[in-house]
């Protein structure tokens, strides 16, 4: 048996924002704390949106304290400004991090507590208070799943948070709140979006509906990272990487993920790295180490990733997926060692210890032992 999970509504598409604004009228909410971060109050969109929720009738707080790498503290102040401001909703306006911050906040204000109860496999007794998540980057679907990664400052770790209850209410992907976003963020979100797609499509959970969203969203991934990275206005390939990740999403969300995830969490955690860069860097060494149990299914990938494989044995398949993975990387500018980002070997220990207890690493199609996580991170060095 398999059970599917999805937000209840989800608007897809150029202008859908426009059309959220409806429904999100017509859920009767009054007062929203709006999560997001100070680069989009900067540039103007938060108060564009804020703009058309204030006409419409509902009021909005901000919290724009979101780090990269939400923290417990953004989380905990988050939950003081519901609270205070007498907030009946949240909405998440942003990538990865607003979204994980939102949900964190959701989640307590609802079942009170603290973040930190929540780690691990659904923790909570309620559905959170009521989330609508307006995303503006094509990566990390979280705005559409029931994963929340938050670090915890005093444990040096990303805790990962996968529950039922921390699932958006309403899902908004407008690629026209994308077109803005540099190439440096377009490309390390596009490589976790492929890292969503691949983990699932490779994990222990993952079932047919999984097995077609994720490969369709590794072939639109392939053929058009390198434009929206390239041209960040050509509107195709937004779209196309909008409904890519999005499609990703659905599939991690079901099938879960695997050591990608499970190793780069702790990167982020323990040296506040990028998590989309991490992806990149660990996904063709952690590939390699699955190649002995999944190759059939890497070259699949292979395919999916624009290789011919005729002929080819399902050993040479599997190189070229992972050639086919490193290719993409190099074009976009996310192939990079885990020395240029500043890890160590003293750090290796720790962050495969704490990779052995992230819940994403379940699933991963080989199970590893310390001195195997230990000698990945080594290879990603």
């Amino acid at each position: 048996m398999s059970t599917f999970f999805i937000p209840q509504e989800n608007m897809m598409g150029k202008g859908s924002f426009n059309e959220a604004i409806e429904s999100i009228k017509g859920l009767g909410y009054k007062k929203m704390l709006v999560v997001t971060d100070k680069v989009l109050v900067e540039i103007g969109l938060v108060k564009k949106v804020t703009d058309q929720l204030n006409a419409e009738g509902i009021e909005t707080v901000i919290y724009d304290g979101t780090k990269p790498n939400p923290t417990v503290t953004n989380v905990e102040e988050g939950v003081a400004m519901f609270q205070a401001n007498g907030c009946d909703s949240v909405m998440t306006l942003g990538g990865g991090s607003p979204h994980d911050c939102g949900k964190g906040i959701a989640l307590v204000t609802k079942n009170g507590g603290k973040i930190e109860d929540y780690e691990g496999l659904n923790q909570s007794k309620s559905p959170q208070t009521p989330l609508i998540a307006v995303n503006t980057t094509a990566g990390t679907a979280s705005e559409m799943t029931r994963f929340c990664i938050i670090t915890d400052e005093i444990r040096h770790i990303k805790m990962a948070i996968v529950d039922k209850n921390v699932t958006p209410l309403l899902s908004v992907n407008d690629s026209i709140l994308m077109m803005g976003q540099p190439a440096s963020l377009t490309a390390a979100t596009g490589m976790d979006a492929l890292t969503h797609a691949i983990e699932a499509y490779v994990s222990t959970a993952a079932t047919p509906m999984t097995d077609a969203l994720a490969l369709e969203a590794i072939r639109l991934i392939q053929a058009n990272l390198r434009t929206a990275v390239e041209h960040g206005d050509n509107e195709e390939a937004r779209e196309a990487m909008a409904y890519a990740q999005f499609m990703a999403g659905c599939a991690f969300n079901n099938a879960s993920l695997g050591y990608v995830h499970a190793m780069a969490h702790q990167l982020g955690g323990l040296l506040d790295l990028p998590h989309g860069i991490c992806n990149a860097v660990l996904l063709p060494h952690v590939q390699a180490y699955n190649s002995e149990v999944a190759g059939e299914r890497l070259a699949v990938i292979a395919q999916a990733m624009g290789v011919d494989t005729t002929g080819m044995s399902t050993e040479e398949a599997t190189k070229e997926a992972i050639n086919a993975i490193n290719s993409l990387s190099k074009d976009v500018g996310t192939l990079k060692t885990l020395t240029e980002l500043g890890v160590k070997e003293e750090h290796i220990v720790q962050l495969a210890t704490n990779a052995l207890k992230d819940v994403c690493g379940l699933t991963n199609p080989k199970q590893a032992t310390n001195e195997e996580i230990c000698q990945i991170f080594r290879n990603a060095m």
